[in-house]
């Protein structure tokens, strides 16, 4: 569980990188700046963790590439305290990501793998989410709801409505679209009854699966 000025250093070139790429909100500079990514991934791959690349961890998941987390990231827009529900916790260095922000992160992860390893290990990092749920992504956390962000770390094929439902007005989802190449798509919901969606880009993400593994 180290983390060096070396990895400091290689964190900075990281967030110089994707600055350049277009990423401007400072927070998430930051976030990116001060998480130790190397020690959320394989130790097999730590060397390369501050490359602006996804990697393979457990259950045949990914850790999505630091641009595409910050990109997710930056279009919450997140403030202190906010309410933000993640369906994917995968190794949890987007969870960490968002608390690091200020925000209060309720977590849903499918695969019991990834789940019990995120859970013991986020809070040794002093990352603790409000509530990590063992479950089905796709029908969101209704108990816990309205959420003021909502953010999908997996390729969806189709928008669950349980998650739009659940956002409260002004509310944000963020979701990649589509199965092999995904659309990155924003839902702002501006009353009751309606949503304006705005489309931004191609990314890949893994599949987003249904039902607990």
């Amino acid at each position: 569980m180290k983390d060096t000025h070396k990895h400091q250093g290689l964190r900075n070139q990281l967030v110089k990188i994707i600055s350049e790429k277009g990423i401007t909100d400072k927070n998430v500079l930051k976030a990116i700046a001060t998480i130790p990514r190397h020690l959320f991934m394989d130790s097999s791959f730590a060397d390369f963790a501050y490359q602006d690349k996804a990697f393979p961890i457990a259950a045949d998941q990914t850790i999505s590439q630091p641009y595409t987390v910050a990109f997710q990231t930056q279009l919450l827009a997140i403030k202190p305290n906010e309410k933000i529900l993640e369906i994917g916790t995968g190794s949890g260095y987007q969870t960490a990501v968002l608390i690091e922000m200020g925000a209060k992160v309720y977590t849903i992860e499918r695969q019991q793998e990834l789940f019990k390893k995120s859970k013991l290990f986020l809070p040794k990092l002093h990352y603790k989410p409000k509530k990590m749920v063992f479950g089905d992504g796709y029908k969101g956390l209704i108990e816990e709801a309205p959420f003021d962000g909502i953010i999908v770390t997996a390729g969806a094929p189709f928008v669950p409505n349980a998650l739009l439902s659940q956002l409260k007005v002004g509310g944000k989802l963020i979701i990649p679209i589509g199965d092999d190449v995904q659309t990155m798509t924003m839902f702002v919901r501006t009353s009751e009854k309606d949503f304006e969606k705005h489309e931004l880009g191609e990314f890949r993400f893994v599949p987003m699966l249904k039902e607990k593994n």
